[in-house]
């Protein structure tokens, strides 16, 4: 009967991949509830119901979630911005019990009304900039904690007290911290077996205890089952609405971004397929019951997943078990958590902070077109120092009315704007109807009309996954691509990057200046798209086919 619903092949696998998933995800967890102003137990709860309810009702097998660094730091931002309006943590603890939970709603919500087909539209400079800020704010914000003091809400008032950082130091903390953040990143040299994290937290947990520095720690953590934490969100006072309201929905399209981004991780990593809409459903039960037992939310976590896929995880059960794993933790482990400094909590998340920049982003802004690398830096800086929602709003708007701008140039030159297509669907061009019935076999041809820009990277990208793998060369006729944008350059080389995994090269025929300077100036020519596989037509192109390839 139950190998109706489970193939036992997998159980060893899952079992493995789901325990290793638990303890990468412990330290982290405990690391974020307390970055969340919340408490480290807050983290814990929040990693188990979402760690356990999205892996069951989801729609990526192999996912692992809980708390994430982006879904943090929106978190403790309503935190600040409750005990703002009511004086205290006690009496914010209903507004941020029920933004949790409408967060949760509306993602399920999401899901059934398909809002997981839009998300990919969001412009890279957008998600870049965006990510990148919340990377700094992470690490902003973790300061004064590594250096042993109490640290402000939000990134503007620490810059502001940057003097006590270095007046008041705790010299103890900073040797802590220290440690922390040295053996995270020498561990792994040592070996990968034992995550670096835990192997971190545990080395300088020790030390700070049999030394009996002082430093300030955790403290003592509730043990146990968590208790319903749903009393006072029926008496909220209706000033809080609009907090509610706008972070609720932070939080929801944040948590879908940040888990549909990891499911495609998983699905190149097991050549798999995710339900997207299935995964936000998931994702929403699992973050509603997390606010019902007082945990922060979470989405699908990066770092946990790959873990759980390489360790042998391969079905739904791996997540779960990742989940139980936290939850035994909790009910036997918990009293020892008290010890952790806080400080060795802040150097885990300082380089988690900087793993979230996107560095490969920031590395081209010079490089990217302008309008995009404007758009990045202004969402980069909003988000670092303003509101997040307006980062992310305000990016969107400008993203947008910069490509209008460019649509009704190119408009005006009599070029085309339009979708992309191939074989499939699409009659061949006249100029490549012989060269096609002979090698259709062999050779794929693209054809891309008008620009390539982030509305359609994601159709782009699906076209390129779904070339089949005998295919020995494509060839991407880009006659009609007047303009490429940041997000169109990324597709572009994630798509040669795919391609040549399969062995398959990649030709491109006909390229204008826009898009060939842009090509060039982040390497993709001559790095991965070589010169000679460049061509001022598509007659160049079958030619040097004939006479290289064995088609």
């Amino acid at each position: 009967m139950i190998s109706k619903f489970y193939n036992a092949k997998y159980l060893k696998g899952d079992l493995m991949g789901g325990l290793v998933a638990g303890i990468v995800a412990l330290p982290l967890a405990l690391a974020f509830g307390v970055q969340s102003g919340l408490g480290a137990i807050s983290g814990l709860y929040g990693a188990i119901a979402v760690g356990i309810f999205a892996a069951l009702f989801g729609g990526t097998a192999t996912q692992a979630s809980g708390p994430t660094g982006p879904m943090t730091v929106v978190s403790a931002a309503l935190v600040a911005g409750a005990i703002e309006l009511t004086g205290s943590l006690e009496a914010a603890m209903p507004i941020i019990v029920l933004t949790f939970l409408l967060g949760g709603i509306f993602q399920i919500v999401f899901g059934f009304l398909n809002i997981a087909g839009y998300v990919k539209y969001f412009p890279y400079p957008v998600v870049s900039g965006f990510m990148s800020g919340v990377g700094l704010i992470i690490i902003i914000l973790q300061l004064f904690p590594f250096a042993g003091l109490s640290s402000a809400k939000s990134t503007w008032l620490v810059i502001q007290d940057f003097p006590r950082l270095f007046s008041d130091f705790n010299v103890y903390a900073l040797i802590l911290g220290a440690i922390t953040v040295v053996v995270y990143y020498v561990f792994p040299y040592i070996t990968k077996t034992i995550p670096s994290a835990l192997v971190a937290l545990i080395t300088a947990t020790l030390v700070g205890y049999f030394t009996g520095w002082d430093v300030p720690i955790i403290g003592e953590i509730p043990s146990g089952l968590p208790s319903l934490q749903i009393g006072g969100i029926f008496s909220v006072d209706a000033n809080a609405y609009g907090l509610i309201a706008e972070y609720a929905l932070v939080l929801a399209v944040l948590g879908s971004i940040d888990s549909l981004l990891t499911s495609v991780i998983a699905d190149n990593m097991t050549k798999t397929k995710h339900n997207s809409n299935r995964e936000l459903i998931g994702q929403g039960i699992g973050n509603s019951l997390a606010a019902i037992i007082g945990g922060i939310p979470g989405a699908g976590a990066t770092k946990g997943t790959v873990v759980n896929i390489n360790s042998g995880g391969r079905t739904r059960l791996s997540g779960t078990i990742h989940g139980l794993f936290l939850l035994t933790v909790l009910l036997g482990l918990g009293a020892l958590a008290a010890y952790i400094p806080l400080s060795v909590l802040a150097g885990l998340l300082i380089p988690i902070g900087f793993k979230i920049i996107d560095v490969k982003g920031l590395k081209h802004l010079i490089r990217v077109p302008k309008a995009d690398a404007v758009v990045l830096v202004i969402v980069l800086l909003i988000t670092t120092f303003g509101s997040l929602i307006q980062a992310v709003g305000i990016g969107l708007l400008l993203a947008s009315l910069l490509f209008m701008k460019r649509s009704s140039d190119i408009g005006e030159k009599g070029l085309e704007v339009g979708t992309l297509a191939g074989f499939d669907g699409e009659k061949p061009w006249q100029d490549e109807k012989d060269f096609y019935e002979r090698y259709k076999d062999k050779v794929y041809i693209k054809h891309l009309y008008g620009p390539l820009f982030f509305g359609f990277t994601s159709h782009f990208q699906d076209e390129i996954n779904n070339i089949p793998e005998q295919i020995e060369a494509l060839i991407i006729r880009m006659d009609r691509v007047p303009y490429i944008d940041q997000s169109g350059l990324y597709a572009l080389e994630n798509a040669v990057l795919d391609l040549e995994k399969k062995g398959i090269n990649v030709l491109l025929t006909a390229v204008q200046e826009q898009p060939k300077d842009k090509l060039i100036s982040i390497d993709i020519i001559p790095d991965l798209i070589s010169e000679e596989h460049i061509f001022d037509d598509i007659s160049a192109a079958f030619a040097y086919i004939k006479t290289t390839y064995n088609v």
